[in-house]
């Protein structure tokens, strides 16, 4: 349970706030595809990824998943800290995971006691500002489908990658099905971005398993459109 004590997020708080949050601090286990919290709710915990990886999305129009960020071991994946709102997207498992939830309550008075750790929230919300500033300046007419999921792909290998002797092979099962709602298109049409890139030598894949053959190449595809030899 206290392995949450070495996560960067909290290191380096005072003693009196670690001793604060420990208090009512829980681990909690989930399985795959598992629901954190719902959109439309009142958060009643702070949450941070332990082990495994989860997905924040919200839901389109037409019903569809749009996911917005996908979170890995340290971060914080609430979207709201305040318990004052409600909460604008879904947070759920995409495999086994283990998180750790503090009472928002608890979080709160900690925050108003510490500046150090409200800094730190303020920081971790601030880089998903910054992630959605990218996200929107990709989903621009101007930049094709292949060179969106590209500039998606390099950005989870960052993040996620394992070096193998074939490539970075990113660390999460991803069916078409998963990359459509990651790029907000069809699954059909997905599926023929996946095959475009994958017959460009960019990506392999198999068994929902992708590889980033040459992670430099992806990323000067992705800035530019123009694929070297």
């Amino acid at each position: 349970m206290e392995d949450w004590l070495e996560l960067a997020f909290f290191q380096g708080l005072a003693p009196e706030t670690l001793r604060l949050l420990s208090a009512g601090a829980r681990s909690v286990r989930y399985g795959r595809g598992e629901m954190i919290y719902r959109a439309k709710e009142r958060p009643e915990y702070v949450c941070f990824q332990l082990a495994g990886k989860s997905i924040l999305y919200n839901m389109t129009h037409n019903g569809n998943r749009k996911i917005i960020f996908i979170a890995g071991r340290g971060e914080l994946l609430n979207d709201h800290v305040l318990d004052r709102h409600v909460t604008s997207l879904f947070c759920e498992t995409i495999e086994k995971s283990e998180v750790l939830k503090i009472p928002s309550d608890t979080f709160q008075k900690a925050m108003e006691q510490d500046f150090s750790l409200t800094r730190r929230v303020i920081e971790a919300q601030e880089r998903k500002i910054w992630r959605l500033g990218h996200q929107l300046k990709n989903t621009m007419g101007s930049i094709y489908l292949e060179r969106k999921l590209a500039a998606k792909l390099w950005k989870l290998s960052r993040d996620f990658g394992i070096r193998t002797e074939q490539g970075v092979e990113i660390d999460i099962r991803m069916s078409v099905t998963f990359l459509a709602d990651l790029l907000g298109a069809p699954r059909e049409t997905t599926s023929r971005v996946c095959g475009t890139l994958a017959a460009r030598r960019l990506i392999a894949m198999e068994r929902k398993r992708i590889v980033i053959l040459d992670p430099d190449r992806l990323s000067r595809f992705y800035r530019t459109g123009v694929l070297e030899d």
